[in-house]
């Protein structure tokens, strides 16, 4: 038996605008794709609070006992600058600035995105496709969207029919925009367009002869839309229809309209059951941005190395500073904000250790039972990590009260106690002691250390001076300096 059999978990679904009770499509199973990284410079703290939010969706689903297929791109061609149909392709952009090959920005870039993701401790997708990987998916996208009478070409390029398409369909209908009000706010700014409306959106734009990356096509060498790509992968991984499509809020228009125009134009079908949206992280009250210098990337909250922060704050506090927030909220991010979430990160460390200690008797003077279906209560109405983080910290005041002997608890219900605890602190929001894992690295360096030392007495014994002197300099350059005695020979960390 599985725990979702006795969970009744709520989405709020922003197609509908409602919370609604899930149901996923195939029994056991749950299907979901969200919009990953455009890997073009390093990935900053808005975006890694949007992974974190549905690593804890995905996290959760895990936790009840789904077998989840989790399905994040990385957006490697590019997309154009201001997500427009006109323009430099913002990978493109970075590799001509640097004088580099496009993919030399896309793998420098991918590589700091998995790295940071590590430190938040957040699990790997299912599956990770990369969109210069589905261009022959793309193109028969393109061509079924054309054989419907949703798609044309013109001028070696290939437009979505917004008007067509509004005939019969919802174009607007997650958004909620009306393609009547978009018509008349739209400016022509040139009367030279190759599009049938201003609202139509490319699905294949040629290549000029100066842009670096480009494909061959039925319509000419060229590129996907940017919109196209999401559409191509998820079907693919996760089937016309399936249960899941998250990202940020800033994405619902035009990425996610367009996806679903794309999908009903192309397979007849609506794609996604519950469509979620992440909220924005502002800082020090006002929106992030690189040009104002109101930004800070995770590196820089690690190391502290920043005019921000007064203190450098590990991965594992950043991380429970995000889920003290609501996935649907605006959250602030600021120097105050983060020094309290780690007073609170380090005393729900502290109790849990306190908890390994507690002694248990005949009777419960408490109810873990209804505690614990309390921490499910809070992540079933749509994943409210807040609430389930307050319903942790009464497990504290529990820990305490057991600890100064003012409540009792049995050895089944400590059992309980403790397991929730641990299960809802680092399976579902996936913090990290990392106290405890420091520890860990220390053991272990240590015993690296001593193995090299009794390599280096051994090596002395039989004369073999030079490898002696070797593990010693190397050593040292590692930061590990040995220093002999009559009492044997002992290190230490520079």
């Amino acid at each position: 038996m599985h725990l979702y059999e006795n969970q009744s978990l709520k989405i709020y679904n922003s197609l509908t605008g409602e919370k609604e009770i899930f149901k996923p499509i195939h029994k056991d199973n749950i299907g979901m794709y969200v919009c990953g990284p455009t890997v073009y410079s390093n990935v900053h703290l808005g975006n890694c609070r949007t992974f974190m939010s549905f690593d804890l969706v995905f996290r959760y689903f895990k936790h009840l006992g789904y077998k989840v297929r989790y399905v994040r791109n990385i957006t490697d061609v590019g997309h154009i600058v201001d997500d427009a149909d006109d323009g430099e392709d913002k990978i493109a952009k970075k590799a001509r600035i640097e004088k580099l090959e496009p993919m030399e920005v896309v793998q420098q870039y991918s590589v700091d995105f998995h790295q940071i993701m590590e430190l938040f401790n957040t699990l790997p997708p299912s599956i990770e496709p990369t969109a210069t990987g589905h261009i022959i998916e793309q193109i028969a996208t393109i061509q079924s969207i054309i054989d419907n009478g949703f798609g044309y070409e013109s001028e070696g390029s290939v437009y979505f029919d917004v008007v067509k398409f509004n005939e019969d369909h919802n174009y607007g209908k997650l958004s909620g925009r009306n393609i009547e009000d978009m018509i008349a706010n739209t400016r022509d700014l040139s009367g030279q367009s190759e599009k049938r409306n201003p609202q139509d959106f490319a699905l294949w734009k040629k290549a000029e002869p100066q842009h670096i990356m480009r494909w061959p096509s039925p319509w000419g060498d060229g590129f996907p839309g940017w919109h196209l790509e999401c559409t191509a992968m998820s079907t693919k991984y996760l089937g016309n229809q399936f249960d899941i499509h998250g990202g940020g809020m800033d994405l619902k228009f035009p990425h996610h309209e367009c996806e679903i125009a794309q999908n009903e134009a192309s397979t007849g079908k609506s794609p996604v059951n519950y469509w979620m949206h992440a909220n924005m992280l502002t800082l020090n009250g006002k929106k992030m941005s690189k040009s104002t210098g109101n930004n800070i990337l995770p590196r820089e909250i690690f190391s502290g190395d920043n005019t921000i922060l007064s203190k450098s704050f590990s991965p594992s506090v950043a991380r429970f500073f995000i889920m003290q927030a609501h996935y649907r909220s605006i959250l602030d991010f600021s120097n105050d904000a983060i020094i309290a979430a780690e007073k609170g990160f380090n005393r729900l460390m502290e109790s849990l250790e306190n908890l390994k200690n507690l002694k248990a008797s005949d009777t419960s003077s408490l109810n873990i039972n209804e505690w614990g279906q309390s921490c499910y209560d809070a992540m079933n109405d749509d994943f409210n990590s807040p609430i389930l983080i307050a319903q942790l910290f009464e497990g504290v005041r529990y820990i305490n009260l057991i600890k100064d002997g003012k409540e009792t608890i049995t050895t089944t219900d400590l059992e309980l106690l403790s397991n929730t605890l641990n299960a809802f602190v680092f399976d579902v929001l996936g913090l990290k002691n990392e106290a405890t894992s420091n520890n860990e690295t220390n053991d272990k360096l240590g015993g690296v250390v001593s193995m090299l030392i009794g390599m280096r007495n051994e090596a002395r014994a039989n004369k073999n001076f030079a490898l002696s002197d070797e593990i010693r300099d190397k050593l040292k350059e590692l930061g590990i300096e040995l220093k002999d005695s009559k009492e044997g020979t002992t290190f230490s960390v520079l």
